[in-house]
């Protein structure tokens, strides 16, 4: 009973520092910051403490109010939840950890309200992964779904533009999820995941459930930015705020990801997901195609936070992929690539932030060798962060491509492999660009004698995009007990 109050103080404590900040930002202008910084802080050994405990004693259920599934609205942490709630408040310490700075530059004066939203989406964020019943998952969808259109739109007009695109289509996407729900209401009288799974275990999916998934799934590709669901997602990354960009990439994608996940292999049956109805099939075909559509047009950015964006799109085609695989190996690099990604991509983001707070362009084609001096740090972790997600060993983001890899052939669907590689091989082409223009002298001999500004000096804007990258290393050699103590545990049944 005490570790299923802590299911749900991980939720609280975020909604409840949301509320705490506008009180105590007088105190203050490093108050807000102090109090984001220490809730997240809270939350994740709230976290490891549950993951450890599922890990070693099994899954924790918790009714909340004591109403008792499928009329009351039960939490769940099983190896999964666990693992992708501890994955938040992982990255959202390091983020929040490196924000005071870019955040106070970027919003003078409306740190307060950055905050405060930014622990309202996290606190929802966690709420939806874990909830095991799929209304309660649109509330906290959509709570998410406001604090992240402040959290995003509250820097330049140009974001406020871009976000509101992306109001719009979050919201049609909200409504496909909502229609869905519906549905399977009308069909089944229930919304708990493990009443609708045992339901449907006993009488099939009936085709006004099978309409209501396609819904279901099709809202939750519009949040993921699936391609080509993902019109919103360049614009909005690109114009926001560094600090808001650098949770929203690593952690909003990552969140759908995870409810296709659920809904795909424990509320539905995994052989019906996989053999029965195309919704993996189709999955993968999408997964595919914005893997190459991701990396060729982030080759043809001229602004490195758009083509970040645009890397974005490729690497939520892997997750995709992974999941439309079907297979063990596919299921791995899955949740492997979320983690990894979300490692890679935070550490990304914040090098852009590192840019921004030493008054460099963000533009490609300014970027030379000077940084290396002037910023050593933020271009040693830029440059292993884009090494994993070109994908070369021993780096994290070889090992997910690799289990990636091995489902495919297990399936014998070679196009997969080829989009695989050639992907890697266009990630190298534009990772490769902003590497050599940070290394290579472009023979301006007056540039090589001008005296250096070392721009890397504050700690908390060093420490965090260091850390990321040393992390990205240690799980690349650590992958082994990464896949066997956390992720094989959460494999679906019939895996």
């Amino acid at each position: 009973m005490i570790l299923g109050h802590l299911a749900v103080l991980s939720i609280v404590f975020f909604f409840f520092g949301a509320v705490i900040i506008p009180l105590v930002s007088r105190l203050g202008t490093w108050v807000p910051h102090a109090v984001a910084v220490a809730t997240s802080a809270i939350v994740f050994v709230i976290n490891a403490t549950n993951l450890g405990y599922v890990l070693s004693q099994g899954t924790i259920r918790y009714a909340v109010g004591g109403w008792q599934p499928p009329i009351g609205i039960e939490l769940v942490l099983d190896p999964l939840s666990s693992f992708f709630v501890l994955l938040l408040g992982g990255i959202a310490v390091v983020v929040l950890w490196h924000s005071r700075y870019p955040a106070a530059a970027e919003l003078p004066g409306r740190t307060a309200p950055f905050y405060s939203a930014t622990l309202l989406m996290l606190g929802a964020f966690s709420g939806i992964v874990l909830t095991g019943d799929l209304f309660n998952l649109y509330v906290f969808l959509e709570i998410a779904a406001l604090a992240g259109y402040a959290l995003l739109g509250g820097g330049s007009a140009r974001a406020a533009v871009a976000t509101f695109r992306y109001l719009i289509f979050g919201t049609i996407g909200a409504s496909f999820y909502l229609l869905g729900v519906g549905l399977i209401y009308m069909g089944t009288g229930t919304l708990n995941m493990a009443d609708l799974s045992a339901i449907m275990a006993v009488t099939g999916v009936e085709p006004l459930l099978v309409i209501g998934f396609v819904f279901i799934i099709t809202g939750v590709g519009l949040k993921m930015a699936l391609f080509p669901l993902h019109l919103w997602l360049p614009d909005v990354y690109a114009s926001a705020v560094s600090s808001g960009t650098a949770l929203v990439a690593p952690l909003g994608t990552k969140v759908a990801a995870y409810i296709l996940i659920r809904i795909l292999y424990f509320v539905l049956n995994p052989d019906l997901s996989r053999f029965q109805l195309p919704f993996t099939q189709v999955l993968g075909i999408l997964g595919a195609a914005g893997i190459i559509w991701g990396s060729i047009m982030a080759i043809a950015q001229k602004d490195m936070k758009r083509m970040l964006a645009y890397s974005s799109v490729a690497q939520i085609g892997y997750i995709a992929l992974g999941i439309g695989l079907g297979n063990t190996y596919g299921f791995i690099g899955a949740v492997l690539h979320t983690l990894n990604h979300a490692c890679m991509k935070a550490c990304l983001f914040l090098v852009s932030g590192n840019l921004l707070a030493a008054g460099r362009s963000q533009s490609i084609d300014a970027l030379d060798h000077s940084l290396r001096k002037s910023m050593p740090w933020t271009s040693l972790s830029f440059t292993i962060a884009a090494l994993s997600m070109i994908g070369l060993p021993p780096t994290a983001g070889f090992f997910s491509k690799w289990y990636l890899l091995l489902g495919s052939i297990e399936n014998s669907a070679w196009i997969y492999v080829l989009v695989i590689v050639a992907s890697s091989l266009l990630n190298a082409v534009y990772f490769f660009r902003v590497i050599e223009r940070l290394y290579l002298p472009r023979g301006d001999v007056a540039a090589e004698e001008a005296p250096v500004v070392v721009a890397d000096n504050r700690p908390s804007l060093v420490a965090p995009v260091v850390f990321l990258a040393l992390l990205l290393v240690v799980l690349g050699l650590g992958n082994v007990i990464v896949v066997r103590q956390l992720i094989q545990p959460m494999l679906p049944a019939g895996f």
